[in-house]
């Protein structure tokens, strides 16, 4: 006789703090009731996902959009409004957002804010990945005080003192490969930009600095962060990070609103996918919060296979990997 699974058969994951409950038929629920055996929590949103169908509760989750800012998205940078980033951000305006607002799941918007603190502890690998201007141990001086950092090369190709091109279409390419007209180290000046809304110059600010513009929201999604903070029931929030992760280490201004609010299913959206939004996921499946990723409500500028490993990860590994609109169609049928 072949044996067969009730699909009503129920498991219990986790601990009696942190659990899950699982049945064939229904998939996982997230909802996190005070026990295995109290009444199911309503009103709940149950989605499908790549691998298996989630049920949420609202009251306990967030979507977590992370770093949709100016520096990574206007074209004042040089950015392609037809890439990933700006597809992703379209989806979140379409999709997403209106069914965390109907449904009451909370919008946190997360981005880099530094401070003068945060740059005079920053690790090395952190400024590394912004870019920097080196000086040379030994540089050329024409004897009046001016110190020279490249020399001509006999193509006429300025390089530096070890021979390597520092110069590539007409602008400086640091070390790590940035392109030097907009990476020039965190907190740095990012110098005056065409304002792609009005038209006119104005001072970006320093990079990724709090309160800068280069550091605010890329205005279609602040218009949606204006009117979220507004509301009266679960307003969305602005989470300063000063990491690619904004769960790193021991306690961090995300980690501290979401314990305050007893928030534990996680969606994740934003920029870049396989660099802070994969930092931040990561960080929480490992201290225990549920983790969804909106594959299409995220994007990167790195080679197609990176945003394929985040997804496969995130499916299978971390937690689970379905869309925008397969969350819009969920709220729509929101139970309770």
């Amino acid at each position: 006789m072949a044996n067969t699974v009730s699909a009503d058969r129920r498991s219990v994951i986790g601990t009696p703090k942190n659990f899950w409950l699982h049945t064939p038929k229904d998939g996982f629920d997230l909802t996190h009731p005070p026990s295995p055996s109290s009444p199911p929590i309503t009103p709940r949103v149950k989605t499908q996902t790549t691998t298996s169908p989630i049920t949420i509760d609202p009251a306990k989750s967030a979507l977590v959009v992370v770093d949709m800012q100016n520096f990574f998205l206007s074209p004042a940078f040089g950015r392609n409004t037809e890439g990933s980033g700006h597809k992703a951000c379209t989806q979140l305006i379409t999709n997403a957002i209106p069914a965390c607002r109907k449904s009451g799941i909370r919008v946190i918007w997360m981005n880099w804010g530094l401070t003068e603190d945060d740059l005079s502890t920053m690790p090395p690998a952190v400024k590394r990945a912004f870019g920097f201007e080196a000086v040379p141990d030994e540089a050329k001086s024409d004897g009046e005080g001016d110190t020279h950092l490249f020399e001509e090369s006999p193509s006429g190709i300025p390089v530096d003192k070890m021979g390597e091109v520092r110069f590539q279409g007409g602008h400086v390419l640091l070390e790590n490969g940035k392109d030097g007209r907009i990476y020039k180290g965190l907190g740095s000046p990012c110098g005056e930009v065409i304002d792609p809304e009005s038209g006119k110059k104005i001072d970006a600010g320093r990079l990724l600095m709090r309160d800068s513009w280069n550091a605010a929201l890329y205005p279609p999604l602040e218009k949606l962060f204006i009117e979220g903070e507004k509301l009266q029931n679960r307003p969305d929030v602005w989470v300063h990070k000063n990491r690619m992760s904004g769960l790193w280490g021991a306690s961090t201004l995300l980690e501290d609103f979401l314990e305050k609010e007893g928030i534990r299913s996680l969606f994740f959206s934003g920029v870049n996918t396989d660099q802070c939004v994969s930092g931040t996921l990561t960080d929480a499946f490992s201290k225990g919060y549920d983790c969804v990723l909106l594959s299409d409500g995220c994007g990167t500028t790195s080679p197609e296979s990176s945003q394929q490993c985040i997804e496969y990860n995130a499916a299978k590994t971390w937690g689970f990997l379905t869309s925008c609109a397969s969350l819009a169609e969920a709220v729509e049928g929101i139970e309770g």
